[in-house]
C-alpha cells in the first residue's frame, strides 16, 4: 500500500512535495521516480503510471517552467562553472560556451549556466539546480580523477557528459581531446630536432588529463629511445607562476634539458620567464612546447609551439551527446575523442 501525502508544516500550510517524498511513499528510489517523471525508456510503463498517479495525489510540481510541467523535461542543459579555476575567465571559455549554446539550439534546447566560487560550493550548486528542476542533464568540464559531480549525478540518476574521460566508465558519456597523443607527438617533434634531454611539466594532477599526458610523454620518450630523468619532471603547474617555478627547478639540474614539454600553455609561458631570467633564448638555447592553443601563446616572443584545441567544436559535440543521453541512449555509445592540432611556431629549434 502506498504511503500518505506529505504532512502539513508547523504553520499549517502543506510543505512542497519533493521527489524524495514521492520515493518514500512509493517505496522506490529517488532515481527511479526521477526517471519515471522524465519519461526515460528504461522505466516500465506500469512504474511510470504509478509515479504519475502519486504525483497527482501528492500535488507534486517540479519547480520549473510550464513546458517542464507538461513534458517532464525543461529541454535545458546545465553547466556549472567554477570561477576560482585559474582560467575561468579566459577567452577560450567564450568559444566553449558558444559551442554548447549552438549545439543545444540546433535541437531546440537551451543552456542553463550557473557558477560556484569554490570546490566546496560546487556540489551545493548542483543540488540547487537539481532541486529546482533547472536542467535535464549536465555537461561536466574538466573531468577529475576523483569527481564528486559524477558521484552525485550517478546517485541521482541524472544524465551527464564529461569533457574528458573517467577511470570508472560506468554511466559515463564523454567527449575528449587526446592530450596523451599530443605529448607523444611533442617528444617526437623535439627528438626529430636532435634533443636528447627533454623535461616535462605536467598540469593539475587532480584532473584526469594529467596522468594521461604523463603516459603520452613517457611513451614518446620510449619510442625515441630517450631516458626519462625524474629530475627534469614537475607537475601541478597550471599558471605562469607555476610554470616559471617548475622550470627554474628543472634548469637548476646539474645536467639541464635542452627542451621542455608542457601539458598546458600557461606553464609553457612560465618557462619563458625562467629562461629569460637565465639569459636563455627560447627556440635557440631552450625549446618549449605547450598545449591548449591560447591567444597568449601566439603573441609570445617567439610564438609558442603548441597543440590547439577547438573549444567551440568541443562544446557543440558535448551538447549533442548530452541530448542523446537524455533521450535514453546508452553512455557506452556516447564516447567520442579527437586530436589536437599541432602548430609549429618559433619556440622549438635544433638542439
Amino acid at each position: 500500500m502506498e504511503g500518505p501525502v506529505a504532512p502539513l508544516s508547523d504553520g499549517g500550510a502543506r510543505k512542497r512535495v519533493t521527489i524524495e517524498d514521492m520515493a518514500q511513499a512509493l517505496g522506490l528510489t529517488k532515481s527511479t521516480v526521477s526517471r519515471a517523471m522524465n519519461g526515460y525508456p528504461d522505466i516500465s510503463e506500469a512504474t511510470r503510471l504509478r509515479v504519475t498517479r502519486m504525483a497527482e495525489k501528492m500535488s507534486y510540481r517540479p519547480l520549473s517552467h510550464a513546458q517542464a510541467i507538461k513534458t517532464g523535461r525543461t529541454r535545458s542543459l546545465g553547466l556549472v562553472l567554477q570561477l576560482s579555476d585559474h582560467d575561468a575567465q579566459r577567452p577560450f571559455l567564450a568559444e566553449f560556451l558558444a559551442g554548447l549554446s549552438e549545439g543545444a539550439s540546433a535541437e531546440g534546447w537551451t543552456l542553463t549556466v550557473a557558477a560556484s566560487d569554490s570546490h566546496a560550493a560546487m556540489i551545493d550548486t548542483f543540488r540547487a539546480l537539481l532541486r529546482d528542476g533547472k536542467a535535464d542533464g549536465f555537461v561536466l568540464p574538466r573531468a577529475m580523477s576523483d569527481d564528486p559531480r559524477v558521484r552525485l549525478l550517478r546517485a541521482e540518476g541524472v544524465p551527464f557528459v564529461l569533457f574528458g574521460r573517467h577511470k570508472n566508465a560506468e554511466g559515463c558519456a564523454w567527449f575528449d581531446v587526446l592530450g596523451e597523443e599530443a605529448m607523444r607527438d611533442a617528444v617526437r617533434h623535439l627528438a626529430g630536432l636532435g634533443h636528447r634531454r627533454i623535461g616535462f611539466i605536467n598540469g593539475g594532477m587532480k584532473y584526469m588529463y594529467a596522468p594521461l599526458r604523463a603516459e603520452g610523454f613517457a611513451a614518446g620518450m620510449r619510442e625515441a629511445g630517450l631516458e626519462i630523468d625524474a629530475g627534469l619532471m614537475r607537475q601541478d603547474a597550471m599558471t605562469l607562476q607555476d610554470g616559471a617555478a617548475a622550470a627554474e627547478a628543472i634548469l637548476d639540474h646539474p645536467a639541464p634539458p635542452t627542451a621542455i614539454v608542457c601539458a598546458v600553455d600557461f606553464a609553457a609561458l612560465g618557462v619563458y620567464r625562467a629562461a629569460e631570467a637565465r639569459g636563455l633564448a627560447i627556440g635557440r638555447d631552450l625549446s618549449v612546447t605547450g598545449y591548449d592553443g591560447i591567444p597568449e601563446g601566439l603573441h609570445a616572443q617567439p610564438p609558442l609551439t603548441t597543440f590547439a584545441v577547438d573549444n567551440r567544436a568541443a562544446g557543440a559535440a558535448l551538447s549533442t551527446l548530452l541530448i542523446r543521453r537524455i533521450r535514453g541512449e546508452s553512455p557506452d555509445a556516447l564516447r567520442q575523442t579527437t586530436r589536437a592540432t599541432f602548430i609549429d611556431r618559433g619556440s622549438t629549434g635544433p638542439a
